[in-house]
């Protein structure tokens, strides 16, 4: 929960270059017999868009719906500087589809999902290491 260089909590297997995230889906590796033991490892925080898109209409559950009326997402399917495996995640908010490209260098953010009168909900996203013209970022 770095804010200033954050990292997701992936898997990997020992003596390999298997990652998983997040690590309580992993899969096996077929290329190691039997289940293999799986380190906690802190993941990229950067890497480059893979691809991208927007959504004009509310995602379903568990998707939390977090402006009324609904405000459109940008979702960037990010590839992992070192892991070279693609994370999928929300863009921060004032950049849209006109503003990424695929190749495009991308970092780690952490923002507020929603909040109740308890607690903050936070998520990763994705955010361009390059400001957009408008000098937003």
């Amino acid at each position: 929960m770095d804010s200033d260089d954050p990292h997701l909590l992936g898997g990997k297997i020992a003596g390999r270059d298997s990652y998983f995230f997040p690590r309580h889906l992993a899969g096996g590796d077929p290329g190691v017999a039997g289940s293999a033991q799986l380190e906690a490892v802190e993941l990229s925080s950067r890497g480059t868009v893979w691809s991208y898109t927007t959504s004009d209409y509310p995602p379903p559950p568990p998707f939390i719906v977090n402006t009324d009326p609904y405000k459109p997402i940008t979702v960037a399917a990010v590839q992992l500087r070192a892991e070279k495996m693609v994370i999928l995640g929300q863009v921060v908010d004032g950049y849209g589809p006109d503003d990424l490209h695929v190749g495009q260098e991308m970092k780690l953010a952490l923002d507020v999902l929603y909040e109740d009168d308890d607690n903050e909900y936070m998520v990763w996203k994705w955010q361009p290491t390059e400001p957009i013209e408008s000098g937003l970022a």
